[in-house]
Order: structure tokens, then sequence, then C-alpha cells
């Protein structure tokens, strides 16, 4: 049984209705893209007891304002549908993605629904990453062909030292598990093979 499994609330209905048509046709880490909505609302499930509907709706939209069409207000309709609170939570996420490019990202852990979706979403992407590493057969080419990630390696270690005590333990194990993965495979890689 996952936070999926029927019977759902409604509005977690309509959100997954949603979130198959904005996601068909996208992928995200080599798969469809609603394979990694999907993953991301299991994963706050797994370790959270009973989230608020809201936050598992966000889990599943929170790739929308980059895969709904140009010409929706994908905020507006957000908020029409789910409320204020789906649209703010999808909308912190988005800034924390796009911080990613800055030298510096901040780390925030002072929202815990956005803080729950942001783990979840990190757990995903970063284990999908690993299996398409040894997938590949050439775990350090395939790292060594991925600088970017393997500079935000740190960011994501101080995201999840502060996100540690405000998480689930279970859920800061989980990310703790994948990074320590990441740390070991990424180790013998330089920031000249990093290009």
């Amino acid at each position: 049984m996952t936070v999926l499994s029927p019977p759902r609330t409604a509005v977690i209905d309509r959100a997954l209705r949603d979130a198959r048509a904005w996601c068909a046709g996208h992928t995200i880490d080599d798969r469809p893209a609603l394979v990694h909505a999907v993953r991301v609302a299991v994963t706050i499930g797994e370790h959270v007891p009973a989230p608020r509907p809201e936050v598992i709706v966000a889990a599943l939209l929170h790739d929308a304002p980059d895969l709904s069409p140009a010409a929706l207000d994908v905020y507006q309709v957000l908020t029409t549908r789910y409320g204020p609170e789906v649209p703010r939570i999808i909308a912190a996420l988005q800034a924390e993605h796009g911080a990613l490019d800055e030298p510096d990202p901040p780390i925030r852990v002072d929202d815990q629904p956005v803080l729950l979706a942001s783990t979840a979403d990190k757990i995903v992407a970063l284990t999908s990453l690993l299996r398409r590493a040894r997938a590949s057969g050439d775990v350090a080419g395939y790292f060594g062909r991925r600088p970017v990630l393997c500079r935000l390696l740190p960011h994501f270690r101080a995201f999840h030292q502060a996100a540690h005590p405000r998480v689930p333990a279970s859920m800061s194990v989980h990310l703790d598990t994948v990074l320590a993965r990441l740390e070991q495979a990424t180790a013998g890689i330089t920031q000249t093979d990093a290009r």
C-alpha cells in the first residue's frame, strides 16, 4: 500500500489525472515524467505517516510549471483546482531547482511541506542517477561527464545536515544512504575529470 493506492481522496485522484496529462510525452531521469512524480509522492508516504493531501498533490505536480503547455497559467490553474497551498509548495520547489545554478545555492528548511517534498525529490532523483550510472557500465565515466552534479554534492550533503532534525528519521537515513553512495561513486573523480 502506498499513498497513491486506492481508495484515494478525490483531490489526490484529480492530481494524479493532472499529472498524467501534464507529464505525457515528457521524460525525467530517462523515464516517463509521471514515474518520477509518482515516486516522489510515494517516497513521502513511505516516511511520513498520514501526510497532508496538499503535500502529496504538490509532489505529484511539482514539475507542472516545466511540463504544462507554455500558454497555460499553471499557477492560476493549480490555485483554482487545489487552493493556494499546492502552488505555494510547487513555486518554492521551482525556486529551489532554479537556485541550483547559483554558485552557492541557499538551503531552506523552515517550511515543512516544502522540505518534505524537496527531500523526497532529492531521494528519487539521486537514486535514479545512481541506477543510470550503474546501468552505463562505467560509473566513474558517467559521473565524470556530469560536473554540475559533482559540484552540487556538497550542497546536497549540507541540505541533508540542515534537514536531518526536521524530517522523519527514516527519510533522513534514506537521503544519507543515497548521498553516501554517490559520494563513494564520485570519490575518485577530480574536477579535471568532471568535464
